[in-house]
């Protein structure tokens, strides 16, 4: 099986590896620890490869990693839709490291976060 890029990624896949860098990276929840309740830290990341450029959702100490410039490897990546466009998140299963081989430039025109797609039902 050939290594999945951001332009072969589709509605619903799951456990991919992938090594992207990080164009930009926006925390959107920083929530410190209180009492008894955990902090919760989430920001959405431009990555992108030589194919394309996708949203990922990077959760607590993800973020920490996500920073823009960074190569980061997703391992056990998924493919989540959020109002009919695709991002790609890491749960407790997966992991984000840094690092990885990106030898070519990456490709920030073909956005596949902004291609929308729509649950069609069969009859």
């Amino acid at each position: 099986m050939s290594t999945p890029t951001v332009s072969s990624l589709r509605p619903d896949q799951k456990d991919l590896t992938l090594t992207v860098k990080v164009v930009d990276a926006t925390t959107v929840v920083d929530r410190g620890s209180r009492g008894k309740a955990v902090g919760i830290k989430v920001a959405e990341c431009l990555v992108a490869d030589s194919t394309g450029i996708v949203v990922f959702v990077a959760r607590n100490e993800q973020v920490d990693l996500a920073q823009k410039g960074a190569t980061i490897t997703l391992k056990g990546a998924k493919v989540d839709m959020f109002r009919g466009s695709m991002r790609l998140s890491v749960d407790a299963a997966g992991k984000v490291e840094i690092g990885g081989d990106l030898e070519d430039d990456v490709n920030t025109t073909n956005n596949m976060s902004l291609l929308e797609f729509e649950l069609v039902t069969l009859s």
